[in-house]
């Protein structure tokens, strides 16, 4: 542990901020470190509305960036130009899963103009989440790998799951975009389009777990044993989809704390599986 405090306090890594246009009148950034050559490039995606500066994003980044891999962190969007903070689940949201999906696609291919044909998503909590979506896409080739850090679902309340998409695909029938309010992830009130809701609860268990049986042989999954966030046997489940899961004992939804070191330690041993292959 102490080895890794050393490491994370070292300032040899350097990054540098970049920009891309990912939609008309739309820019996004990422913070982005070369590394060195032979190694994978790994590109990190956050939680729901969070952003690269999220602890658990920011401490992995910078260990991997230390530890000489090629590093980029965007942040998504969410529809606004620079995106710099965190979205707060009151504000009305019209991004959607399609639109985050299209953003990792473009970074992907931003990495790959950089001379890196060998990538590794990375993803937190919802960003994990959002990775799934975009492999369930077209995925580049370049992508090797994935490792989800506390993978969920689009969780919601589950008694009117039903219900609500119903409602959403008739105003989307409709043509009616009046914002609806709903529980979505950690949001009690998410305040959203139709179209930007129903994007993401459409990502339900069956869907997700769906989505990472198919992806299976790119999957890694970092999961905390004592994380409250999850769905009842939702370990097991993500087991059975044929996933390699890694359960750290006592660590939260964050991986924060002491565990953060595990999370590293979980996340450096897969990535020397990518070192020095073509």
């Amino acid at each position: 542990m102490m080895v890794w405090l050393l490491m994370l306090l070292a300032t040899g890594a350097h990054a540098e901020r970049v920009r891309i246009v990912v939609r008309p009148g739309i820019d996004a950034s990422a913070e982005y470190t070369p590394g060195a050559s032979g190694k994978p490039a790994v590109l990190l995606v956050h939680g729901f509305l969070q952003t690269r500066d999220f602890p658990t994003v920011a401490t992995l980044a910078n260990a991997l960036a230390d530890a000489g891999y090629p590093t980029l962190a965007p942040n998504l969007s969410l529809g606004i130009p620079n995106r710099a903070q965190s979205l707060a689940c009151e504000a009305v949201h019209q991004h959607t899963m399609e639109g985050d999906s299209a953003e990792i696609a473009q970074w992907v291919g931003w990495l790959k103009a950089r001379g890196h044909q060998r990538i590794v998503l990375i993803g937190h909590s919802f960003g994990s989440l959002n990775i799934l979506a975009y492999l369930s896409g077209k995925p580049d080739p370049a992508v090797r790998g994935f490792i989800g850090a506390s993978l969920i679902e689009a969780q919601t309340d589950e008694r009117r799951r039903a219900e609500l998409l119903a409602t959403l695909r008739e105003r989307m029938r409709a043509d009616n975009a009046a914002l609806v309010r709903a529980p979505l992830s950690f949001c009690k009130a998410y305040t959203a389009t139709p179209a930007s809701l129903l994007s993401y609860l459409q990502w339900d268990r069956q869907r997700t777990l769906a989505a990472l049986a198919a992806h299976h042989d790119k999957a890694f999954l970092v999961m905390g044993g004592a994380d409250e966030r999850l769905s009842a046997r939702w370990l097991e489940a993500l087991g059975k989809a044929g996933a390699r899961v890694k359960v750290i004992g006592g660590a939260s939804h964050f991986l924060d704390g002491e565990h953060e070191f595990d999370l590293i330690d979980a996340t450096l041993s897969h990535l020397a599986l990518f070192d020095g292959k073509r």
